[in-house]
């Protein structure tokens, strides 16, 4: 654990992950580009939510966290659209094969929710944590 490994000043500790949920399935970090061609053949046409749990751990070792979900509805997606994002590789190693601050930003159609936290971390929900934990954002 980070807080414990640190030896400097007291200090907030923030960690983060994102997953990307279609239906009851959590989609995986894809690691190939086969992976991203799957994840998109799940994502393809339909609306699937991006979830980020933010944790703050405080000095004093009290924890606040919170939760983020973002709907993201993809248009359909033809076979050459698909290919060619999977042969970029700009999907490789993203929540859900692919990431909405590149070429992906394309396929989405409607997004209900924090953009920020599609791209890996929800900005505003995060400095509200940090805020809270007595953290100055000026």
């Amino acid at each position: 654990m980070v807080a414990a490994a640190w030896t400097g000043a007291p200090a907030l500790v923030l960690a983060a992950d994102t997953v990307v949920a279609s239906g009851q399935r959590i989609l995986p970090k894809a690691l190939t580009a086969e992976e991203v061609r799957a994840c998109l053949a799940l994502l393809n046409g339909h609306a699937h939510q991006v979830i980020t749990a933010v944790v703050v751990l405080r000095p004093d070792e009290k924890m606040a966290k919170r939760t983020v979900v973002t709907r993201v509805s993809f248009a359909r997606l033809s076979n050459a659209e698909v290919e060619g994002y999977a042969a970029s590789g700009e999907g490789i190693g993203k929540a859900g094969g692919y990431a909405i601050q590149g070429r992906a930003e394309a396929f989405v159609r409607q997004i209900n929710g924090s953009y920020s936290n599609v791209v890996g971390l929800p900005v505003f929900h995060t400095l509200q944590l940090l805020r809270g934990c007595g953290y100055s954002a000026a």
